[in-house]
């Protein structure tokens, strides 16, 4: 048995050192100390031996392995060595070259819009204010001094969770968090996600944006109101463009209007983007409503103020001049890079 052992580490040793690859060195190391290796096989008949002999081949068998282990590490660290010079070689980069052209990414139309309204609003003064998307039927509506017959109340305008939870319909729900947790005076702006049962087309969509703003505060007057929007308005259209506010009816604001501005295409002649008018819709506003004071915990015969909503969705189509609302959510390229 001793001349088989010295005979196996003799082979291995030669066969070893004359490897040429990793995966050669690998099937020579299962070979001889695998499971099923020639050295294995061999000690499986150290049984059969007798007590004086054992020791002095469990003596042989493990210097044996010990020497085959040590030789398949050194060979291995030369073959790794090898092989990572070759790939250096192999890969190696010309510096020279030019460097291969980088797409940059840049910002969706919407969200330019977004993020040019919101710094008008700050530097007028304004903080932003946000909520969550799903809120609850008393802050969407009750709150907000909506009667329970309401149209938009109804499940084929607004999306319900169960009775008391639906998906916002106006970022509106976000002032009554704002009134209920903090005291006057309020300057704050509102912009985020909402959701109505809308069939998608080219000027609908179940999921659309919104711009909306407050104002709370002590002797707060309607000509607040106008100066802020005009001011807006201006910075935003351009000092030019000139506002007119139309009497109409919100259940959470009175007075309430909607305001349009002078068609900033044809500066108010008549065009296609103003439908020939020469003026354009492009919010609803008014004076807070005293009832949703009140429920805010507000006095309402110490403090007044105003709020104005706008879809920035609609703003976005007028000032690029999109005319499917459906493009914005397309997410083709085609168009966003044109912006």
């Amino acid at each position: 048995m001793k001349e088989k052992l010295l005979q196996i580490r003799e082979s291995a040793t030669e066969m070893i050192e004359a490897s040429k690859t990793l995966q050669e060195l690998e099937d020579l190391r299962i070979k001889f100390l695998g499971k099923k290796g020639e050295l294995t096989e061999i000690l499986k008949g150290m049984g059969k031996l007798s007590k004086e002999e054992r020791p002095e081949m469990g003596k042989v068998s493990n210097e044996v392995r010990d020497h085959i282990e040590d030789v398949l590490k050194s060979k291995k660290e030369v073959l790794e060595a090898d092989a990572l010079n070759e790939k250096l070689r192999s890969e190696v980069l010309d510096v020279t070259m030019p460097a291969k052209p980088v797409s940059v990414g840049h910002k969706h139309p919407l969200m330019k819009v977004f993020d040019e309204m919101i710094d008008i609003f700050i530097g007028m003064g304004y903080k932003v204010a946000e909520g969550p998307e799903v809120d609850t039927v008393y802050n969407v509506f009750d709150a907000l001094n909506s009667p329970e017959d309401h149209p938009s109340r109804s499940t084929s305008d607004t999306f319900y969770f169960n009775d008391d939870v639906c998906l916002r319909t106006h970022t509106s729900s976000v002032q009554i968090r704002t009134m209920k947790t903090r005291k006057p005076p309020i300057k704050v702006i509102s912009p985020g996600r909402c959701f109505r049962f809308d069939e998608l087309d080219a000027t609908h969509s179940p999921m659309f944006h919104q711009m909306e703003g407050l104002v709370i505060d002590e002797n707060v007057t309607m000509a607040d109101l106008k100066g802020a929007l005009d001011q807006f308005v201006k910075r935003f259209f351009g000092q030019n463009i000139k506002t007119k506010f139309r009497p109409h009816h919100f259940p959470f604001t009175e007075p309430s209007a909607e305001v349009d501005v002078s068609c900033f295409k044809c500066g108010g002649v008549g065009c296609k983007v103003c439908g020939g008018t020469g003026w354009i819709e492009i919010l609803g506003c008014g004076m807070v409503h005293p009832n949703v004071l009140e429920e805010c915990g507000i006095d309402s015969e110490k403090y007044s103020g105003f709020a104005f909503g706008m879809g920035v969705d609609r703003i976005t189509m007028l000032k690029y001049e999109i005319e499917d609302i459906r493009y914005l959510f397309e997410n083709d390229m085609r168009l966003i890079e044109q912006f």
